[in-house]
């Protein structure tokens, strides 16, 4: 597969990659259409191989994705489309969360830009692009309400905004908007998700939450939008499980994700769009616990799908395509 591979020189790559060339193709004139993006960290397209790949044999069937197709081109699947797209954006290494994340949140090239893949939460380069080029902050630029669907511990809302700055991709990109954070009473109300749905964490840590079935968190995904045009919810666990190597871990995070999306493609609204991807690959090959160079899956339900997913190869595409929904 040819990949579209930007060799731009890194100083030259602040802007959204592509633009807006695909406008034409994307836009719709239904300015009242909503979006879910679910980025799900550590997710990629992986061999066909279930000896190698758990995405092949866990519990579901919304992310067991089909063969790889060789030309790179959509494909159907589960009732919405997919393709492979690539995460290496003609940088040498394996991609990591603080850049890939940041890629993907702005539509800026930011291994590129920073010269190599960058692991971790974002250092000053990769802020100063999210916070110019936020996905968040360019959508609510447009005039069009927003959300950053994570809740955050009590401990998050002391620090001063300067250490928030501090922390990973999304949290940069809804302070880029000045857009505010959900708390665990949130959750509590049925207003956000926390970043593990099912409270495990919390628990452990002394929160007096009940646990939360996969299908309630997706009901809530959907029920935001009767709020928001545009959604955004974030999902690691994925990757940590990927990074333990555990086949029973790893499914079991799968199986839990797929009911997550089945309940929220079950209660969203007709006008809504649910796109599902990645920063990196990682949980798809149990030979590694480390990031793959694997594409990442683009995928896409509702309104719009189709043209959304053929429009784009890489991770850098996704923001612009995203953003001209609402141009």
């Amino acid at each position: 597969m040819r990949m579209n591979v930007d060799r731009t020189p890194a100083h030259k790559v602040y802007h959204p990659a592509g633009s807006f060339r695909r406008r034409s193709l994307l836009h719709q004139s239904e300015s009242t259409l909503k979006t879910v993006l679910l980025f799900i960290d550590g997710y990629g397209w992986g061999a066909e191989d279930p000896a190698v790949n758990p995405t092949l044999t866990y519990d579901g069937g919304l992310l067991r994705l089909p063969t790889r197709p060789a030309d790179g081109s959509p494909v159907s699947h589960a009732g919405g489309w997919a393709r492979p797209i690539d995460a290496v954006l003609g940088v040498d290494g394996v991609p990591q969360s603080a850049t890939g994340q940041t890629t993907l949140l702005s539509g800026v090239n930011a291994q590129a830009a920073f010269g190599k893949h960058l692991t971790g939460f974002p250092n000053d380069l990769l802020r100063s692009i999210l916070l110019e080029h936020s996905v968040l902050k360019q959508i609510t630029d447009l005039g069009h309400p927003a959300c950053f669907l994570n809740a955050f511990r009590p401990r998050f809302f002391e620090l001063p905004r300067e250490r928030q700055l501090q922390f990973s991709a999304t949290t940069v990109t809804n302070l880029a908007a000045d857009l505010p954070f959900f708390t665990l009473d949130d959750v509590t109300a049925g207003r956000a998700v926390y970043q593990d749905f099912t409270h495990a964490e919390l628990r452990a840590r002394g929160f007096d939450l009940p646990p939360m079935a996969p299908g309630e968190a997706g009901r809530i995904i959907a029920a935001a939008t009767r709020t928001y045009d545009f959604v955004l919810y974030e999902y690691f666990q994925s990757d940590k499980a990927g990074h333990s190597g555990e086949v029973v871990r790893i499914q079991t995070i799968l199986a839990g994700l797929d009911a997550l999306l089945e309940a929220l493609l079950e209660a969203r609204a007709d006008d809504t769009l649910v796109v599902l991807t990645s920063d990196h690959g990682n949980l798809e090959d149990v030979t590694t616990r480390r990031h793959t160079t694997n594409p990442v899956p683009l995928m896409a339900w509702g309104p719009g799908a189709r043209e959304l997913v053929a429009g784009i190869t890489r991770l850098d595409e996704v923001t612009p395509a995203l953003v001209a929904r609402y141009s």
